[in-house]
Order: C-alpha cells, then structure tokens, then sequence
C-alpha cells in the first residue's frame, strides 16, 4: 500500500508540474495604470506640448504613429474642458498599448488600480536616488516568502505517505515552495522582466 501510495503521490506530482509550465502566472505590469510612468509621461508631453518625453516609451519604428496621434490630440485638446479629456484619454490608451506592444505583452486598456507598493517604492527609489531601504524591504520579503513555504512544505512531507490525500497536500505545497524559489533566483540573477512571462523584452528600444 506504501508503494502504491509513493507512486500515486509522484504520478500526481508529474502532472501537477506539467500543468504549471503550460499555465505560467500572468505577468505583472503597472505601465498599464493611470499612475504608472507610461501615462505619468504622456501628461508631461501634453503639458509641455513636446512628444519628446513618451518616445523612450515605444520602439522608434511606431514614432510615427505617436506623433500623430499626439499632434491630433493637442487639436481636439483646444476644443474645451469635456474633448481635452477625450483626446487625453486616446493618446493614453495609444501610447500604452504601443509600449506594451513592443514588450510583446498583451494589452487590455488602462487600468485605475493603485500601483503595486513594491513597483511604488521602486519608483520613489529611483526618484530619490537611494535604494538600500528598498533592497532590505524586498530582501526581507522573500526570506520570509521562502520560509513560510519551507515550513508548510516540511511538516507535509512528513506526513505525505500517510495517505493520498496527505500525498496530494504535499504536493500542492511542493509545488508552490519549489516554483516561488525558482522565480525568485531567475529575478535575483538578473533574467526576469515584468513581462517575463510573453517576451525576453522589448524589441528595438530596451528603454524599460
């Protein structure tokens, strides 16, 4: 019986495996937000009236495309309070599905959720020019990551072969310690990206 349920617990734990390489996470992204640097970009371009600041968003092949659609936006823009708004919203929508283009990311329209507080603390790092508190804080995130899903996965283990249901426990914590460990050593030596999971990054512009 012991080996019979040592087998079904492997069996199982193939297939969980292979489900979890063909149904990858979606990837995580905050150019698609209202708050995030993408549109944060286009306001400046609009208030300035000068495209220059969203070009490093897009690859140089679509600055065609998004001086254009900036040059009808500064037009519509003129016509009042209500088309200002309008206009603003097309050249949004335009430059971010453009910018997640060339990530090769899918693009789903803008989104008005807040930024993630780890991307937020990123981006206040980079505005302050100092990042040790962001490295501790994220440092300290995964360690306690890692642990918690160390503990859960041990004591499960050790109760795997009492039956099949304790097998199928184990293995759902075996999964999830094993796949959090590795996506944080991929981050860690440098091969992730936000959109890590459609693209290598952007193609013609590595601006992001």
């Amino acid at each position: 019986m012991k080996g019979k349920t040592i087998a079904g617990v492997a069996g199982l734990l193939t297939w969980v495996l292979l489900w979890a390489a063909a149904n990858p996470p979606p990837a995580l992204a905050h150019c698609d937000t209202l708050d995030g640097p993408v549109v944060a970009a286009a306001k400046l371009a609009l208030e300035k009236g000068d495209v220059t600041p969203v070009l490093k968003w897009i690859r140089p092949t679509e600055e065609p495309q998004i001086k254009d659609a900036f040059g009808k936006t500064l037009a519509v823009r003129a016509k009042g309070p209500e088309a200002r708004e309008l206009a603003d919203r097309y050249f949004f929508e335009t430059l971010v599905r453009l910018h997640r283009a060339g990530e090769g990311a899918p693009y789903a329209g803008l989104k008005s959720e807040p930024v993630e507080p780890a991307v937020a603390a990123a981006d206040r790092a980079l505005v302050s020019g100092k990042v040790d508190h962001l490295a501790r804080e994220v440092s300290e995130t995964v360690a306690t990551g890692i642990r918690q899903r160390f503990h859960q996965t041990y004591e499960a283990k050790m109760h795997a072969d009492e039956s099949v249901e304790a097998g199928r426990k184990f293995v759902a914590t075996y999964v999830e310690f094993t796949h959090y460990v590795e996506k944080m050593h991929i981050m860690a030596a440098g091969g992730g990206h936000h959109a890590e999971a459609e693209t290598t990054g952007p193609k013609d512009n590595d601006q992001h």
